[in-house]
């Protein structure tokens, strides 16, 4: 199914006493170009995130944003520096027989001192912090690829209707091809005749003025291609690999054939239709560079 490069996806989850939220959006590019935005701590995890990135998308201005709430207590080991609390108590106690002073104090005021108590986070499974982000960025990509989806389908359904006028217009020129060529012997032959005052015409030089003239005007070859790029885009557009290359590659050629029937053809009526269909063309190359 073809996909839209443009598209949004957010999910939230605590797993392992970890608040993890992920959001990830594009934007049309040539190519996949992935940023990720996470808090520092975690970022040993960055490739494992854009390595899934890759495997779900691939071309477009990607931006992850991930934001992870630990739980406060969840895997905090509080220590007491001994040496420390000792010395500032034996400090206080110097200072009482010094001064004179009553003593008061209590452990509550002697944690409170500076440095006594050191709080540290346990030491992290990496790998596994690693698989609980991925987890979470797994289900925003689902949100995300749903949505490209929707947009693609609706691209590919403006585009396919698209190639039916095209191919409509090409219908009309292959019909009035004919006719440009028996109007021209038409033509030729009254002025002939009005040249030659009605002296006896030679049938096999306008026989031959009008063949060098069909050769020359002839789009036969053009439609032909045209018609076969056509069906290839339409074979594109129903797949579900990523086409958007293809697409705009196969695009300019439907293009190139335009001009060469335009250039070719000395018809008022042919020049009006390979106008509506270039038209058309362009169109259509505008929706292809939203496809991934």
């Amino acid at each position: 199914m073809v996909k839209s490069m443009t598209g949004y996806g957010r999910a939230r989850e605590t797993r392992n006493g970890r608040d993890i939220t992920v959001e990830v959006r594009s934007v049309n590019n040539r190519y996949l170009d992935c940023s990720v935005k996470m808090p520092r701590v975690y970022i040993f995890a960055e490739d494992a995130v854009k390595s899934l990135v890759q495997g779900a998308v691939s071309r477009g201005k990607v931006d992850v944003f991930i934001t992870i709430d630990t739980k406060e207590a969840e895997g905090a080991i509080v220590t007491v520096n001994e040496a420390l609390a000792e010395g500032y108590l034996r400090a206080i106690e110097h200072l009482q027989q010094a001064y004179g002073l009553e003593g008061d104090l209590t452990a509550y005021r002697l944690a409170r001192f500076p440095d006594v108590l050191a709080v540290t986070k346990a030491e992290e499974d990496l790998e596994a912090v690693s698989a609980d982000i991925c987890a979470v960025l797994s289900q925003a990509l689902t949100a995300y690829n749903t949505m490209r989806s929707t947009e693609g389908q609706k691209l590919a359904e403006d585009i396919l209707g698209r190639l039916d006028t095209i191919e409509a217009l090409t219908a009309a020129v292959e019909a009035r091809s004919p006719q440009t060529v028996a109007e021209y012997r038409e033509k030729l032959l009254a002025r002939m005749q009005e040249v030659l005052n009605s002296t006896t015409i030679d049938e096999s030089r306008i026989l031959t003025e009008a063949a060098i003239f069909a050769d020359k005007v002839a789009v036969d070859e053009e439609t032909v291609r045209l018609r076969s790029h056509l069906s290839q885009l339409r074979e594109m557009l129903q797949g579900s690999e990523p086409v958007g290359r293809k697409l705009d590659f196969l695009i300019q050629e439907v293009n190139r054939e335009a001009n060469t029937i335009g250039s070719k053809c000395n018809d008022v009526a042919i020049a009006r239709k390979v106008v509506d269909l270039k038209a058309e063309v362009e169109k259509i190359r505008e929706q292809v560079q939203n496809i991934e």
